[in-house]
């Protein structure tokens, strides 16, 4: 069964996801995104919908990212390293793979992984308070290939550039001006927009948009990477500076990064 801090409603033919956590900014741990990789193949095997919408719970954060306080349990071993990378993978590509447009409801803070979901949805919509940004660097962590490419495609390197390297977090009118964000309403009206999005979506052909979903995804082809290199982005974890900041995190203290 599908984690239940993951809720699915449905209104008509459009599915709404909400990531049930609020006590911790709808941040993910492992069985979390193992449930989300659950319900988007499910969704996407039911050919009565037509569009799927994401969302946190609350209006305070579409998704924080990763629950660091978890990798203490879940990651520190080559077995448990491969088996988080795989599953992460896997969760973020049944967002992209799904066969119905996804639409990312965007309030509050959308951090790290919580930003990687949002990319690899079809649409974004998000309020002008929203804090849009990926904090790897905070870490020492290695944002994987397939997570950097949608970014690429949607903003462009220099952008990709801004939020990996330098850390930039945008606020929604940066977000939307960079194209992170197709649509930037008041924050207010986040719901009411995303809601509205995907029912104009709904009224169009299923099959038509089914197509172009493809067709987009398979006219920007495979990614030049191979395996191994992909394997490769999973070596942050064994460097003194991920473990060092992974502990300063926890104890709200700033990471000292030795490069080592």
């Amino acid at each position: 069964m599908p984690d239940p801090r993951l809720n699915v409603t449905r209104q008509d033919t459009i599915a709404i996801v909400t990531f049930n956590r609020p006590e911790q900014r709808n941040a993910f741990d492992l069985p979390m995104w193992r449930g989300l990789r659950t319900i988007m193949q499910q969704l996407s095997a039911d050919d009565d919908l037509r569009c799927v919408v994401l969302r946190g719970a609350g209006e305070k954060a579409f998704c924080a990212g990763a629950d660091i306080g978890a990798f203490a349990e879940e990651r520190g071993t080559p077995e448990r390293e491969a088996e988080y990378a795989h599953v992460l993978d896997d969760s973020m590509q049944s967002i992209r793979l799904c066969q119905h447009p996804v639409v990312a409801m965007i309030m509050g803070f959308c951090l790290g992984g919580g930003a990687g979901i949002a990319t690899m949805c079809d649409f974004r919509v998000g309020g002008e308070g929203i804090h849009l940004g990926i904090t790897a660097r905070n870490l020492g962590i290695w944002y994987p290939y397939a997570e950097i490419d949608p970014i690429i495609t949607l903003a462009g390197t220099g952008v990709a550039s801004e939020l990996l390297i330098e850390g930039r977090i945008f606020n929604g009118r940066e977000a939307y001006e960079k194209g992170l964000l197709c649509r930037l309403v008041p924050d207010s009206l986040v719901e009411t927009e995303s809601l509205a999005l995907a029912r104009r979506i709904a009224e169009g052909s299923p099959l038509s948009a089914r197509f172009h979903k493809a067709a987009l995804r398979k006219l920007r082809g495979p990614l030049p990477v191979t395996r191994a290199e992909e394997a490769a982005t999973s070596d942050f974890t064994r460097t003194e500076d991920f473990q060092n900041a992974c502990r300063a995190f926890l104890a709200k203290q700033r990471p000292v990064f030795k490069g080592r």
